[in-house]
C-alpha cells in the first residue's frame, strides 16, 4: 500500500494539475471522467505545436504576470463560490470534484474563476505545485478513501499523455532559474540602469568671409566628429532620480570658423574626447503635487521647466543648430549648479521655478551660492489637449567676469552690450505648441531681455559714468514640424527666427540691421535606436549686420541611443 502511495503521490499532482488547467481553458463541450475522457485522445506533439516553444522575452512576461496574479488567488471550499463558474458549465463537474475532493481550485478576489483565459505554462506549475502541496496534507492526515480505482485510471492515462511535456516545462523552469540566478549574479545594479547616446556627425560651414569683421575666410573644411553620453540613472524609492552623466566629445562649435556664435551646433562637445562628469543632477517628490530638483553640475531651467519644442529642443535628436533649441532669454543661463521646483495645481495648470547658479563651488568673494553669477526663474504652465503655453519671468545678476544676455546663441553685442562689468538683467518669455493634427505640429516663442549697467563705469569713452544703461535684447523663433512625413517617425521640420538682438543700447554700440536664421532637416528612423539628421540652416546678416556675407552650414548628424 505505501508502494501505491507513493506513486500516487507523484502522479497525483500531474493529474489533477492538468486537469485543473487544461479543462476550463480547453473549450471542448467534455466531461473529464474516467470512462469517456475523449478530451485526452490526442499525441504529445499536438500538445507541443498548442505550447510553442517561448522566447526569453515570452518567459520574462509570463513571469511577471503569474508574479502579479500569484498573490491574488483565493482558496475555495465550494464551486459555488465561483461566479462565473454555473452547473451549465461543460467543466462544472470537473471543478467541483477537484475543490471537494482534493481542495486545490483557487479564485480571484472578486469571487471569478476566469475559466477561459489563455493558460500558460507557469500558471501550469504552479497548479501542479498547489495540488501535490494539498495530497501531501492529505496522506499526513491519513484521510481515508480519498482516491478511487476510477481516479487512478484516470491518473495513469494522464500520466501516459503529459508525461513527455510536463518533463519539457520542469527543464524550461529549471533553465530560466539558472538564467534569472546568473542575471542577479552580473547586474550592474539593483537601483541603477545606464543610458547612452553617441553622435557622429559630419559638419561643414559654407560663405565667404567671417562676420567678425576680421576680413578672414570661413574655415570651410568638412569635419568628421563625435559625441558620447553615458547617463547612470538611480531611484532609490522609485519616484526619484539621480542622474549623473558622462560626456566625451569633439565637435567643433563652428564660432571661430565662422567669426560668430549664431553659427554654432545644437550638439557641440569640445573636450577633445576627454571624459568629464556633464551632469549630476537629482530629482525627487515632495508630498503628490510637487517635485524637487537638486543639481551641482550641467543644471539649467530647461532640466526643470518645458522648453515647448517638442520636435527641435533635444541636443541629440532635436535643432542643427544652436539657436533653434529653445528660447536664449528664458532658458539659456549659464550657471551650473542649482535648486528648482516643479508644482502642479490641475491637469492644466502648473508652476515651474528654478535658482541656478556658477561658481558655487567657490568661497572666495564674487563666487558661492549667493554672491556671485546667478538667475532665479519661473515658467506658468497652461496646457490642454495638444496646446501648451509657457509664460515666463526672471532676473539675473553677472559680477562682471563673464556676463551671457544671449546664451552664446545671438550678436556679441547682445552677449555682453557694456563689457565685462556688472550687469543685472530681467528676462521675459512666451513658449507654445500646438499639436494641431498627428501630421502637423507648429509652434514658437520670443524673449526680451533688459539689461542695466550696475557699475559706476565710463563705457563710452565721455568721462561720464554711465551705471544705469539700459540694453533691450529680442530674440523670437517659429518652427513647424510634420510628423511621420514619408514613414512612420521620420520628421520633417523647418524654423525660421532672430537670434538675440541689441535693439537699444544706451551709451553704447547697438545690432543697427537683423540677421535671420532659417533651418531646415529630415529626421529618418532607421531603427528603434538609430536616427540620421541631414539638414542646412543659413544665416542671413550674420551678427546682424548687412554688410556680412551670408553662412551656411550643413550637417549630417546619425545618433545612436542604448
Amino acid at each position: 500500500m505505501s508502494t501505491v502511495l507513493w506513486k500516487l503521490l507523484r502522479t497525483a499532482p500531474l493529474a489533477l494539475g492538468t486537469s485543473l488547467l487544461i479543462a476550463p481553458g480547453a473549450g471542448a463541450n467534455v466531461a473529464l471522467e474516467a470512462e469517456t475522457n475523449s478530451a485526452l485522445d490526442f499525441d504529445a506533439s499536438t500538445l507541443a505545436q498548442a505550447l510553442p516553444e517561448p522566447s526569453a522575452t515570452d518567459l520574462m512576461q509570463q513571469i511577471n504576470r503569474y508574479n502579479n496574479d500569484a498573490g491574488s488567488f483565493n482558496q475555495v471550499t465550494n464551486v459555488n463560490q465561483l461566479r462565473d463558474v454555473s452547473p451549465g458549465d461543460w467543466a462544472y463537474e470537473a471543478l467541483r470534484n477537484l475543490v471537494e475532493t482534493y481542495g486545490c481550485i483557487a479564485g480571484y478576489p472578486d469571487g471569478t474563476y476566469r475559466g477561459n483565459r489563455a493558460m500558460t505554462r507557469y500558471e501550469f506549475a504552479a497548479g501542479l505545485n498547489a495540488c501535490l502541496q494539498q495530497i501531501e496534507r492529505l496522506i499526513a492526515a491519513s484521510t481515508a478513501d480519498f482516491v478511487t480505482r476510477d481516479d487512478l485510471v484516470v491518473l495513469q492515462r494522464l500520466l501516459g499523455e503529459f508525461e513527455a511535456e510536463l518533463a519539457t516545462l520542469g527543464t524550461r523552469v529549471d533553465n530560466l532559474e539558472g538564467r534569472v540566478a546568473f542575471l542577479e549574479d552580473h547586474q550592474f545594479s539593483t537601483t541603477t540602469k545606464l543610458k547612452g547616446e553617441v553622435i557622429f556627425s559630419l559638419n561643414s560651414a559654407f560663405g565667404d568671409d567671417r562676420a567678425d569683421g576680421s576680413g578672414d575666410e570661413i574655415d570651410n573644411q568638412v569635419t568628421f566628429s563625435n559625441r558620447t553620453r553615458l547617463a547612470f540613472d538611480t531611484s532609490f524609492t522609485g519616484k526619484d532620480r539621480l542622474r549623473a552623466r558622462l560626456q566625451a566629445g569633439n565637435t567643433p562649435e563652428l564660432d571661430d570658423a565662422t567669426g560668430t556664435d549664431m553659427a554654432r551646433v545644437g550638439f557641440e562637445a569640445n573636450s577633445g574626447n576627454n571624459i568629464i562628469l556633464e551632469t549630476l543632477h537629482y530629482r525627487f517628490p515632495i508630498g503628490s503635487n510637487i517635485r524637487g530638483h537638486l543639481a551641482t553640475e550641467g543644471f539649467d531651467f530647461n532640466d526643470v521647466a518645458n522648453v515647448y519644442n517638442p520636435f527641435f529642443g533635444s541636443s541629440g535628436t532635436g535643432g542643427l543648430s544652436r539657436f533653434v533649441r529653445r528660447n536664449p532669454a528664458i532658458f539659456r543661463n549659464s550657471g551650473d549648479a542649482g535648486a528648482g521646483l516643479n508644482i502642479e495645481f490641475s491637469d492644466n495648470v502648473s508652476l515651474d521655478v528654478a535658482y541656478v547658479s556658477d561658481n558655487t563651488e567657490s568661497p572666495e568673494d564674487g563666487a558661492g551660492l549667493f554672491n556671485g553669477e546667478y538667475t532665479a526663474v519661473g515658467q506658468l504652465n497652461i496646457e490642454a489637449g495638444g496646446f501648451g503655453l509657457g509664460l515666463a519671468g526672471g532676473y539675473s545678476y553677472f559680477p562682471g567676469d563673464r556676463v551671457s544676455l544671449a546664451g552664446s546663441a545671438g550678436s556679441a553685442i547682445a552677449q555682453d552690450p557694456f563689457g565685462d562689468v556688472a550687469t543685472g538683467a530681467i528676462r521675459l518669455g512666451a513658449q507654445t505648441t500646438w499639436r494641431v493634427a498627428p501630421w502637423l505640429n507648429v509652434g514658437g516663442w520670443v524673449g526680451y531681455v533688459n539689461a542695466e549697467l550696475l557699475d559706476d563705469v565710463d563705457i563710452d569713452g565721455d568721462g561720464d559714468l554711465d551705471d544705469g544703461s539700459n540694453a533691450d535684447i529680442w530674440n523670437w523663433a517659429a518652427h513647424i514640424a510634420f510628423p511621420d512625413f514619408l514613414a512612420e517617425g521620420n520628421v520633417l521640420g523647418f524654423i525660421v527666427g532672430m537670434p538675440p538682438r541689441a535693439t537699444e543700447v544706451d551709451n553704447a554700440e547697438e545690432d543697427d540691421d537683423t540677421s535671420i536664421l532659417v533651418e531646415a532637416q529630415y529626421k529618418w528612423k532607421l531603427s528603434s535606436n538609430i536616427q540620421v539628421t541631414p539638414g542646412v540652416y543659413v544665416i542671413f546678416n550674420p551678427e546682424h549686420n548687412n554688410d556680412n556675407d551670408t553662412i551656411y552650414v550643413g550637417t549630417i548628424r546619425t545618433t545612436f541611443k542604448f
